[in-house]
Order: structure tokens, then C-alpha cells, then sequence
């Protein structure tokens, strides 16, 4: 067994008015939400007890404290499926290799930052039964499976690649109730976003996305080799990313910024039929571009949102095209 420092225990997701408590920790992660229950260091024995795997990829690191080497994506995912048994009773979760493995904590925060948003409309209380959509939902279904078990909200997930979906149903199948309460869609043209998707009469309380940011495969593979070279790892031709990520997941014609803009203007189509849409956003850069998107779509409201997980730094736009006298009232006519 490792013997680790004095580490925090994680708490399974309890109903509350107002959402999910975290157990109180002493070493938090700087700025993740109260809400999320990875704010302390990573509990391994604890861990390795819900997913003994993971034990092959633990050692004392140059502090002397228990870790994994997080350029390896293998142990990555053991990782991962170590804290999704522990922290939210999935089981059976994996990835085939390459694709997108989400890391966690980060994941967790933009779905806690999204209940605040919803509260807003419902007296300030966190809703138990709002519709989500989650666009690029990938092989790992992360938001879904993560905003069903904190919130036991209702999700539907669409990607335009038919072995991520499949990939994402089998860990569905292997979970009892998240089949119910999770659907996924396919996308059948790689121009739409929400077109082909949301179905005549369908409404949904906040959609998210984490859009591809990069602008062509050459310039996801740079950001690879460099994200290789922060790790200490030395340069290679084809470099394997610890998170994964390949094709759609990576890169788009335009990027980022381009991505977004297309998304909040097919959202002008639907503005009637959601409370808020929302994007992450990697770049900062893309932010002016965005914002001058919505200006162009006549938002009622939009918000950046900002967060962040130690040094890492990311935020999240959302925009509604309801002003506050009628999100009050889909709050009330939504009766959550």
C-alpha cells in the first residue's frame, strides 16, 4: 500500500437544496467551486481501494508525496476510472486509446458553475430535474455521467462520430439508471450544431460544449509537442497526449473561435427553447471575436465566467436570448 500524506476523503454526491457538499479540506486545489469534491489532494489508497488497477501507476513523486506520472495516459485513465468509481459510483468506464480522457476536477467545475447559472432562475436553488445538452459529448461522455450523479439532471449528448457514441453507451449499459436518463444522438452533418439534434417541440435548460480549439491538425499537433515539452518529456514526431484527443475532438477549420461563432448564431434559431447556451473557452484570444458574435445575435444577457484549477486558467461563456422577467418564468413553468 502507499503511504501517502494526510489526504482528504472524498464524499459521495448528497441531494441538498442547493446542491452537492463537499467535504471541509485543510489543502485545497486554488479556485475549483465549493461544490467540487476534488478541492483536496487525491486520496490513492482510498482510490486504489475502489479501483486496484490504479496501484501499478502509483509512486512517491520528488516530494514524496503518492501521484502518478500524468504524461502517461494510460495511467490517466486509471486514474480516472479509480475517481469515478470512488467519487460517483460509475463503473466500468474506459476510453478506446487516443481519444479525449477529460481530466476530472476541471470537468467537474464548469457543471457546478452551470447549477449556480440555473439557480438564478429557480429562487436560487439548484434544479434536480433540468435537461441539459451537451454537445461533442466524445467517447467518455464525462458531462452526462458527472451531471447525472451530482445533480440528477437529464441529459442528452450528440458527437459526429459514431464509435465515441458507441463507446459512450457501452459505459451507460454498464451503469444501472444512467441508460434513462442519458440519450445520446448522433450528428449527422459536421456543419450544424444544434440543427438535427434538439427535436421539433424539445426545450433544454442550459446546453454546454467543449468546442475543438485548435485550427487545423498541424496546429494541434504543435500544441501537442508543446504541451510535451511543459511535462519534461522529450519532443517527438507524433507525441502521445496524457488527456488524449484526436480529429473533431482537437481541431476545426477556424478553430476555437470560428467553432463558437457558428454555434451562437444557429443558437439565434432556438433562442425560445433554452434558458442558457454555453461554450468553454480556451483561448482568451478567441473572447473578442465571441463577444462581438453576440452582439450580432442580440443576446438578452451573456456572461464569462471564470475558473480555474491551480495554475491552469479557463472560463466559460454562456449566453440568453430571455431577459430576466422571462427566465423567472421558465423557472417557475419548469417547476423544479
Amino acid at each position: 500500500m502507499i503511504k501517502g500524506k494526510s489526504t482528504r476523503r472524498f464524499q459521495r454526491p448528497t441531494k441538498q437544496s442547493d446542491g452537492v457538499k463537499a467535504v471541509a479540506v485543510s489543502t485545497e486545489k486554488h479556485a475549483l467551486h465549493p461544490r467540487n469534491l476534488h478541492r483536496g489532494r487525491y486520496d490513492f489508497p482510498q482510490l486504489i481501494t475502489a479501483s486496484p488497477e490504479l496501484a501499478a501507476f502509483v509512486s512517491a513523486n520528488a516530494y514524496g508525496d503518492a501521484s502518478i506520472d500524468f504524461a502517461n495516459p494510460v495511467a490517466v485513465r486509471a486514474l480516472n476510472r479509480a475517481l469515478l468509481m470512488d467519487c460517483y459510483g460509475i463503473t466500468g468506464w474506459d476510453i478506446p486509446a487516443h481519444y479525449l480522457c477529460p481530466p476530472i476536477p476541471g470537468r467537474a467545475d464548469y457543471l457546478h458553475y452551470l447549477a449556480d447559472l440555473l439557480a438564478e432562475a429557480n429562487a436560487g436553488s439548484v434544479p434536480s430535474g433540468a435537461r441539459v445538452l451537451d454537445i461533442g459529448t466524445g467517447a467518455n461522455g464525462i458531462y452526462p455521467l458527472l451531471g447525472q450523479r451530482c445533480y440528477g439532471w437529464q441529459f442528452v449528448g450528440s458527437d459526429i462520430d459514431p464509435a465515441a457514441l458507441a463507446n459512450a453507451q457501452r459505459i451507460l449499459d454498464a451503469n444501472q439508471g444512467l441508460s434513462e436518463a442519458i440519450e445520446l444522438r448522433l450528428q449527422t452533418s459536421s456543419s450544424l450544431i444544434f440543427k438535427g439534434i434538439i427535436q421539433a417541440g424539445e426545450v433544454f435548460d442550459v446546453t454546454l460544449c467543449n468546442p475543438p480549439f485548435h485550427a487545423s491538425a498541424s496546429a494541434a499537433l504543435a500544441g501537442t509537442q508543446r504541451k510535451w515539452k511543459n511535462l519534461g518529456k522529450a519532443a517527438a514526431k507524433k507525441p502521445m497526449l496524457n488527456f488524449g484527443g484526436q480529429g473533431a475532438e482537437l481541431w476545426c477549420d477556424g478553430g476555437e473561435e470560428a467553432f463558437v461563432c457558428r454555434m451562437i448564431a444557429e443558437s439565434v434559431e432556438f433562442s425560445g427553447r433554452c434558458l442558457w447556451f454555453t461554450t468553454l473557452i480556451s483561448k482568451s484570444a478567441s473572447l473578442p471575436g465571441v463577444y462581438r458574435a453576440l452582439k450580432k445575435a442580440a443576446v438578452q444577457d451573456f456572461r464569462t465566467i471564470e475558473m480555474a484549477q491551480g495554475q491552469k486558467k479557463s472560463r466559460f461563456v454562456a449566453w440568453t436570448f430571455l431577459n430576466a422577467d422571462q427566465r423567472r418564468a421558465w423557472g417557475r413553468a419548469r417547476g423544479q
